[in-house]
């Protein structure tokens, strides 16, 4: 499982916006939205099983292997406690805007199902087709196009983090 191609700096103009419009349609983007959505609970959830003896680090390294294509060096059972607390404002920070940046992305293609009887005040109005265009094309395409690299982003911090603290 590789893992994601880092952005060259000399890519043309065609390269940067053919991987920004494929950026949320590629199984790395989901890999790693599925890291960023699951490594809060499963942190959370290592903290007890951590002081109880289980091998919390190598599920929480096994967890960045699968979903992120990083090997963290080490084979130790120590540090998965020290994770699974020190990452937790990390993992919670990352998680919030993943789900929001997802989240936001259909209920802005889909204003028109959400919106109240008076869209003449909505950003875009005040006609129903500006409203919805407004909301659909900086909402729902520009957040489509935005997240994942949030998403990126937010999950180098956390492998970073995870380094340094489960090597």
């Amino acid at each position: 499982m590789g893992s994601v191609r880092d952005v060259q700096v000399h890519d043309t103009g065609a390269e940067w916006t053919r991987r920004l419009a494929r950026a949320p349609f590629t199984a790395a983007t989901w890999r790693r939205t599925a890291y960023a959505v699951l490594a809060l609970p499963v942190g959370l959830a290592c903290v007890p099983l951590a002081l109880l003896g289980a091998p919390t680090a190598r599920w929480q390294r096994g967890l960045v292997r699968r979903f992120l294509g990083a090997d963290l060096p080490g084979t130790a059972r120590r540090g998965g406690l020290r994770h699974a607390l020190l990452a937790t404002p990390l993992n919670l920070l990352t998680a919030f805007v993943t789900a929001y940046g997802w989240a936001i992305v259909p209920m802005n293609l889909g204003w028109p199902l959400r919106a109240g009887s008076d869209y003449s005040a909505a950003w875009g109005g005040p006609t129903f087709a500006g409203a919805w265009a407004f909301h659909a094309v900086l909402g729902g395409i520009g957040f489509l196009l935005l997240t994942p690299w949030l998403v990126r982003g937010l999950t180098t911090v956390q492998i970073r983090v995870a380094r340094s603290l489960l090597s």
